[in-house]
């Protein structure tokens, strides 16, 4: 949200440095998360003189160019060559001096001395579209000849300049949603040490000044609609707003339209209430009808995007058809256009979750909703509707042609909200007067019903939402007191505190450093994904998708399964950015619906697991003199993998894997880790129609390791310890050609299987598989590692230990020994 500095001062006087008041928006609960500043033109014409051109001469070697002096009160005058076909002598012009930057649109150019055609030329005179003043550039500007020489063109077009806040609202505080309330809160900060005026727009002169135009107000759904009011304006004149109007709309982003909506769209961001103009002539039958349309029915909203309704969305409607969506957009066959001659001006309050919902749904963001779907003040609604007729007869002339019609059946009654000294004084930890926590609820229009020495009985507008109970009343004077104002207390409370084992945070950080070293980088990626990932995949269950009742969009409206399609997310955003050799891993939690679940018991029935990912892509490295390229392959990944498990304590080699291949449709080729009945990790590269889904060209390898198993599994390690062995290792090698079916892992436990005591390792250090071999054979070379502890291995006892592996390999695995 933004906020105009100039703006907020007409509500309040304050003239404080920004930065300071920066952070006194920040204190009371206001986060200004950026300051910048707004110029009415572009660079604010600073620099820009105005000059009288005291002569204008042909230039002698241009036919279009003139040579010109211009006086700006300088000692000297300026020589400029001047391309302009109606600049002459004696005209008071605007000058841009050397030095002066000017800006054409997003262009910037630096007014520099040069020589033009053998000419010195010391600045420019300028045109309307090299100022930033219009589009014009038939010629230069001609000012009026009493326009004295040398005075700063911001000066004479009366420039504005206005510094903007942009505050990080929080949902909650929809009361300071606009200039008014944040001024409101300003001024119950400063009103604890001085005295401050809130000034709040004057709407005393509001009269009605016929009767002429009525028009008919009926609520058919008062739980989604509680109040409405409105009121008719005939003989408008719709056309530009004034400057003051359009810079104040646009100090805060926002672009002029016309003198009746601006007006809206002014009233909505200096009180906060959202107000709709319709073309009263369009209305049929002169009558208003708040009510819900049947499913179905098509409407056209202002932007000409058509919407099917629902029968739970809230619609304004005439006689006939809809004309707006309540709270949220109106319609094309209602607006305000060139032609508009009458309006009916709506002023309403509706029920946030009515709004929240059809905007949702109808995938719909406006200034009305975001406020409507938060919670206005109703009691509002008939100040706004005022403040907005009088602005509208001011600017576009007109009469009030009707009384307010206000339908407000069941008034929205104020919180009440008991509150004791003692639990004031315990929360926020000092004793605060009894006067200062009086004065700072009034100022904050909370209003003592009654008191005594134990508390108060307080009544809160019903525009602060989040203030019903106690805890939100001390909340709101600490706010206003100023955290910064309690003391840090000299006394220091601690008690012992349990270490889960094994500590998952520490093992997070654990592996996040082992990866950081290898050059990982982490990413957090959005719990919240589009269920659309999930339609076309049986590996992952679409009905255990656990869907958000009121998503913000249709890409955020489920909560993921795995974190795959975060990290692909990520792929695709960094290689659209010349990225292309990455490796990521991300730590995060995936949810699931648990459909057998026999209560309504969160915890049974949606399941929260621990995941821990890693992607690669592109090359190991970048490329250099001392390398080539090399990309990353299914067995750089498996690498990364084991060495994540070694570092966690799990013993690869008692891990049992299996083929992903043929039993997931995420990858291509995979494997899956198991240790006793603990899935591990799945790993593998990516199948190619998820990798075509995001439009990606390029292998990606992805690991999902389960982090919840892997806790189990480390949990009942033990560190054992042994002396170094005495004795050297023996290294034998061996060759054999087998079925492609057969895999290392089966040569390796068939290997320990057969020779448990002397058997340390086994290595494959080459396959392979071509012409020269039996088709569907491979050819392994395996190394084996032997050593005896108590003693050093003689030839004899390892020629033993390898007959007896390659007899074993010969009759379990039908192997051939390559000699």
């Amino acid at each position: 949200m933004n906020i105009s500095y100039n703006w907020l001062k007409d509500y309040i006087d304050i003239d404080l440095d920004v930065e300071k008041l920066s952070t006194i928006l920040t204190d009371i609960g206001l986060e200004v998360e950026a300051v910048e500043t707004y110029e009415s033109v572009k660079g604010g014409m600073e620099g820009l003189v105005t000059g009288r051109v005291l002569t204008c001469e042909k230039h002698p070697n241009a036919d279009k160019l003139s040579v010109t002096t211009v006086d700006t009160g300088a000692d000297e005058p300026l020589h400029i060559v001047c391309g302009a076909p109606n600049v002459a002598s004696g005209q008071n012009v605007i000058v841009a001096p050397v030095g002066t930057t000017l800006y054409k649109g997003d262009e910037s150019l630096p007014v520099k001395k040069k020589e033009i055609r053998g000419e010195l030329s010391e600045g420019m005179i300028c045109a309307e579209d090299e100022i930033g003043l219009g589009t014009s550039h038939e010629g230069i500007i001609v000012l009026d000849d009493n326009v004295p020489v040398g005075i700063p063109a911001k000066e004479y077009y009366q420039v504005k300049s206005d510094t903007v806040f942009t505050i990080g609202l929080t949902p909650n505080r929809i009361d300071a949603g606009s200039h008014y309330g944040v001024a409101r809160d300003l001024a119950a900060y400063f009103g604890q040490s001085q005295k401050v005026t809130l000034k709040k727009p004057d709407v005393s002169s509001f009269k009605v000044d016929s009767k002429d135009y009525p028009v008919e107000v009926t609520i058919l759904n008062s739980k989604s609609c509680p109040r409405y009011a409105g009121v008719t304006i005939t003989g408008v004149k719709t056309g530009p707003s004034p400057d003051w109007l359009k810079n104040r709309l646009r100090s805060i982003g926002m672009n002029p339209i016309n003198n009746v909506v601006d007006i809206t769209n002014f009233v909505l961001h200096e009180l906060g209430q959202p107000l709709h103009a319709f073309d009263a002539d369009l209305i049929a039958g002169k009558k208003i009808i708040v009510r819900n349309v049947p499913a179905g029915t098509k409407f056209t909203t202002l932007d000409g995007q058509e919407h099917e309704l629902n029968d739970e969305d809230l619609m304004i409607c005439d006689a006939e058809i809809p004309v707006g969506i309540g709270g949220i957009f109106g319609g094309l066959n209602s607006g305000i256009t060139d032609n508009t001659k009458n309006i009916f001006l709506e002023s309403a309050y509706f029920d946030p979750v009515s709004v929240r919902k059809t905007a949702r749904r109808l995938g719909i963001n406006t200034d009305a909703s975001f406020r409507f779907e938060r919670g206005v003040d109703p009691d509002n609604t008939l100040f706004a509707l005022k403040r907005a007729a009088q602005l509208i007869k001011e600017l576009a002339g007109g009469k009030i042609a009707s009384d307010i019609v206000d339908v407000y059946p069941e008034p929205i009654e104020h919180f009440k909200v008991d509150v004791t000294y003692k639990n004031i004084e315990r929360l926020i930890g000092k004793q605060i007067g009894h006067d200062k926590i009086r004065n700072i609820l009034e100022s904050l229009e909370i209003k003592t019903l009654s008191e005594n020495n134990e508390g108060m009985t307080l009544s809160v507008p019903p525009y602060r939402v989040d203030v019903t109970r106690e805890a939100d009343i001390i909340e709101e004077i600490l706010r206003i007191y100023g955290y910064n104002n309690v003391e840090i207390t000299d006394k220091l409370h601690s008690s012992i505190s349990y270490t889960e084992k094994p500590d998952r945070e520490r093992l997070v950080n654990l592996v996040s450093d082992h990866l950081t070293a290898q050059g990982f980088n982490e990413i957090m990626c959005n719990s919240l994904t589009k269920s659309a990932y999930y339609e076309q995949l049986t590996s992952l269950d679409n009905k255990n998708l656990v869907r958000l009742y009121n998503p913000l969009s249709n890409d955020l409206n489920v909560m993921r399964q795995t974190l795959l399609f975060g990290g692909l997310e990520t792929i695709v955003h960094n290689i659209n950015r010349k990225n292309h050799n990455l490796k990521l891993y991300e730590f995060g939690n995936c949810y699931f619906l648990n459909h057998q679940a026999k209560s309504e018991d969160l915890l049974d029935k949606y399941t929260e697991t621990s995941h821990f990912s890693l992607f690669l892509t592109g090359n190991k490295y970048e490329p250099n003199w001392t390398a080539s390229k090399q990309p990353v392959s299914f067995f750089t990944l498996k690498a990364f993998v084991e060495n994540v498990l070694r570092r966690l304590g799990v013993k690869v080699e008692n891990l049992k894997n299996s083929d992903l291949s043929s039993k997931s449709d995420i990858f291509n080729e995979g494997l899956a880790y198991h240790l006793g009945n603990n899935l591990v990790a799945e790993f593998g590269s990516i199948s190619i129609s998820i990798l075509k889904s995001f439009d990606l060209e390029t292998d990606v390898y992805f690991a999902d390791l389960y982090w919840n198993n892997i806790l189990t599994v480390i949990k009942s390690n033990k560190i054992q310890f042994s002396e170094l062995p005495k004795y050297q290792e023996v290294k034998r090698d061996l060759s054999m050609v087998l079925d492609k079916s057969v895999t290392f892992a089966q040569i390796r436990d068939l290997a320990f299987r057969t020779e448990k005591r002397l058997l340390k390792k086994i290595n494959l250090f080459d396959v392979y598989e071509g012409d020269r071999i039996e088709k569907n054979k491979k050819s392994y070379a395996v190394s084996f590692i032997l050593q005896d502890e108590t003693k050093t291995l003689v030839d004899s006892e390892i020629d033993n230990v390898m007959n007896r592996l390659m007899k074993t390999y010969e009759k379990e695995l039908n192997a051939q020994i390559r000699q």
